[in-house]
């Protein structure tokens, strides 16, 4: 009788007896998986050790990588104390109550900023334009406070500032660009008229946004627990991820639908731009979140690409022989109006980010014990 080798151990799972089979690879590779920086690095070692794409199948995956995406996933990091310089700042821990108040101060000063620009109509042309510079920029810094703790906190790189300004812009200032741009300006000095209730509305539902993430990382991290293959935990996360979209659209739409009875002066299209926006900035932030910021950043950019290609149309058709490159914009404005074009940008980008997120967010790695630390963070 010969005894197996431990290389041989190791690439023979042995009897399918057990519910869960990874679970004695994982006990048996614990302190690789809990000092790996990386799935790469687990999948390396199991294939050094005899681990091939066909032992991997009788672990109930596809391949090794899969295999080593779970061990990562399902194994708490060990930390080593990295050096303080290296590891950068770390965030301050903060209270529940000290997380919500700042999630609730993006509205707030939104609500400030567009109570002090109503009040400075009566005065001169401009007092207006440096009130309403300065309620940006404290919104602005009320949001970055708002989002640099929570579920909705991003560990490495951030969504591009710059798609994100632009699809806001659009969101608020679109329907006056694209009035101006048909109408043969926009002339000199700029009068940009902004949909108020949309921002309040979009700034506002920083809350239900952080919400809906929270339940979505929560719910998942309970699922990839619960599930014995990759599977199992695709149909569990699934529909986590649709109800946190559709719970969040629901609470969006309640926001901005009482921003417009408060504020009033908004058409129904302007509030469905602002609606796509903000699913879309929803589901770009939860991709990137979860380590998907390069596929957020794609959805943020067809979304931009779409918007300047309308502003861009309208501009050709000015030149004589090029007039009718404007008339898809200028019959989809005539019927719908000039905030159509920014909806159906978002929507179409956010469309495309939630059929991506129904694949990418299903798997383990998405559901990593440090993104679910983050979003369990007081």
């Amino acid at each position: 009788m010969t005894v197996p080798t431990r290389k041989e151990a190791v690439a023979r799972p042995g009897r399918r007896g057990p519910a869960d089979p990874v679970r004695a690879l994982m006990h048996r590779h614990r302190e690789l998986c809990e000092h790996a920086v990386d799935p790469l690095e687990i999948a390396a070692a199991l294939e050094a050790s005899g681990v091939t794409d066909r032992s991997a199948a009788r672990f109930r995956h596809r391949d090794v990588f899969s295999l080593a995406e779970e061990l990562y996933a399902r194994v708490p990091r060990v930390e080593t104390g990295p050096c303080p310089a290296a590891a950068g700042p770390v965030p301050v821990p903060r209270s529940r109550g000290v997380r919500t108040a700042l999630q609730l101060l993006p509205g707030a000063v939104c609500a400030a900023a567009l109570a002090a620009f109503g009040a400075a109509a009566p005065t001169t042309p401009l007092v207006r334009p440096a009130v309403e510079a300065a309620g940006v920029l404290l919104v602005a810094l009320a949001l970055r406070l708002a989002l640099r703790t929570g579920p909705l906190r991003v560990r490495d790189k951030g969504l591009p500032a710059l798609l994100v300004c632009w699809t806001t812009g659009q969101a608020v200032y679109g329907h006056w660009l694209l009035t101006e741009l048909l109408g043969g300006g926009p002339d000199l000095p700029l009068h940009p008229r902004a949909a108020a209730a949309s921002v309040l509305g979009l700034v506002c539902a920083v809350v239900p946004a952080t919400g809906c993430a929270r339940w979505f990382a929560v719910r998942g991290r309970r699922g990839l627990a619960a599930s014995r293959d990759l599977a199992e935990l695709a149909s569990r996360v699934r529909p986590l991820l649709l109800g946190a979209t559709a719970a969040f659209l629901v609470a969006q739409v309640a926001l901005l639908a009482a921003a417009r009875a408060v504020l009033g002066g908004t058409g129904a299209t302007d509030l469905a731009a602002a609606a796509a926006l903000g699913t879309l900035l929803f589901l770009a932030r939860l991709l990137a979140v979860h380590g998907f910021p390069r596929a957020a950043a794609t959805g943020l950019a067809t979304a931009a690409v779409l918007e300047a290609l309308a502003c861009a149309l309208v501009l050709l058709a000015r030149l004589p022989r090029l007039s009718p490159a404007g008339s898809p914009v200028e019959t989809l404005i005539r019927h719908a109006g000039p905030a159509a074009v920014p909806a159906l940008a978002c929507t179409a980008a956010a469309a495309g980010l939630l059929v991506y997120g129904l694949r990418a967010l299903t798997g383990a790695w998405a559901h990593s014990p440090a993104a679910a630390a983050e979003a369990d963070r007081p």
